[in-house]
């Protein structure tokens, strides 16, 4: 059976997580590789909204394995209270269907403190974190004083390395920032209590995927954030403190990388960025509004609203490239019902001269002003489509032309919240 990769390819909040939850029925395992609770994970199911920002989509399935990889960066407050949510709500009934990597590193209360006294500190080059403490967790990832899950099974080594980790910690925030210090017997008791409700869920990860796959296991890795945000390849320094590319599926998760047979792209049919950071397609006016409210633009995680734009195909030609896409999964395509104008970005003037590729410096992308084509809009209500045909000719023109400028097929097209509102064209798993 084949494993595949699912990432987004714009700045996120693609709808990677109705995706994910739609192609879990054919998975046997869905496997998160990257990020922390920076990321949300909005669906509807039978009307029902349901939100995640640290387990896979495919909880909501029965018999489905779940993984959090070791590239996760686990808040364990936030866990706890997506575990006794989803049992609130009559998902996840067996513990078997959740793992989490021994090798995946904690979000620590200090991390959180940090992380808000320096986005508050920040007079100018402001990030637009969300504060929770996701890039501080990855710093002592790189810096090897991070607290991993298979240190809650060892309490005095859980001690010490929080006592190692507060000692630098401490003197950044009452020195630097003016605040507080944290106290390193309230974090582990605090830890310690959470701990109990956790450790039944902390795996080999790495060793079971190998041992899945080898008897035959079909796999789903799924990113958070999006391409643009990736650490390396976004939109530097407006980005997340992961890997967002389908490359890190194979370090995130502890598999090799010829275990993986095919890599899909989630983008929007428009674009949406959150946060700070250059946005060259985006929109200030009426449009913008309206795609807001109609899109329901606001995070899933932080409730901030979401800025909106155009399809950009010259960035989203540059997520192409570094993810080896597949195939691409447009979302959202029934927002764009009643605009009389569809335009889509092929290229920046940038000083004059025109170019086709995606500035990798700020202050150049800064200066781009986008050039269009456009195409006629369509006023049908797209929902109920179920089939391609079932689209107006001038979605389907939309659709053609994306897959023109990404050189890439449409495999499948969404049409509204509900899992079942979607057109699939080719399924990236077999039945």
């Amino acid at each position: 059976m084949p494993n595949i990769v699912i990432v987004g390819i714009q700045w996120g909040d693609e709808g990677k997580g109705k995706i994910v939850d739609l192609l879990a029925e054919r998975a046997d395992i869905i496997v998160r590789f990257q990020g922390g609770n920076n990321a949300g994970h909005t669906l509807v199911v039978d009307g029902k909204k349901i939100v995640l920002h640290l387990i896979p989509s495919g909880i909501l399935h029965p018999g489905k394995l779940c993984i959090i990889g070791n590239g996760v960066v686990v808040d364990p407050e936030v866990l706890v209270e997506e575990i006794e949510s989803l049992r609130g709500q009559g998902f996840f009934p067996d513990d078997a269907m959740l793992r989490v990597s021994s090798e995946a590193h904690l979000i620590m209360p200090y991390h959180k403190q940090l992380d808000q006294a320096r986005e508050a500190a920040a007079t100018v080059g402001k990030i637009g974190t969300t504060g929770r403490g996701i890039g501080p967790a990855y710093e002592d990832k790189a810096s090897r004083v991070g607290i991993r899950m298979n240190d809650l099974t060892n309490t005095g080594l859980l001690k010490e390395r929080i006592e190692l980790a507060l000692a630098e910690k401490n003197f950044l925030l009452t020195r630097y920032f003016n605040q507080s210090p944290a106290d390193p017997g309230q974090v582990f008791d605090h830890l310690a209590a959470l701990s109990e409700k956790i450790v039944r869920y902390i795996a080999d990860t790495p060793a079971l995927l190998s041992y899945r796959i080898a008897r035959g296991a079909s796999v789903m890795f799924e990113g958070a954030q999006g391409t643009l945000l990736d650490i390396d390849h976004g939109t530097f320094p407006y980005v997340t403190s992961s890997h967002t590319v389908a490359g890190c599926a194979a370090t995130g998760a502890g598999i090799g990388p010829t275990a993986i047979d095919a890599v899909y792209g989630i983008s929007k049919a428009y674009t949406t960025r959150v946060g700070e950071g250059p946005f060259p397609t985006e929109f200030f006016d009426e449009t913008g509004k309206c795609l807001q409210e109609k899109g329901t633009e606001f995070g899933a995680t932080t409730g901030r609203k979401r800025r909106c734009g155009w399809f950009d195909a010259v960035a989203a030609q540059r997520s192409v490239r570094v993810n080896s896409l597949t195939g691409v999964i447009i979302t959202k395509l029934d927002v764009l019902s009643g605009l009389p104008t569809l335009r889509i970005c092929t290229g920046y003037e940038i000083d004059g001269t025109l170019i086709d590729q995606f500035p990798s410096d700020i202050p150049t992308l800064e200066r781009a002003v986008p050039r269009y084509i456009d195409l006629p809009g369509f006023t049908d209500d797209i929902r109920n489509a179920r089939d391609y045909s079932d689209l107006p000719e001038n979605a389907r023109s939309y659709i053609e032309k994306l897959e023109e400028l990404l050189a890439v097929p449409v495999t499948m097209i969404s049409v509204g919240a509900e899992r079942t509102q979607t057109i699939i064209r080719r399924h990236p798993l077999p039945a």
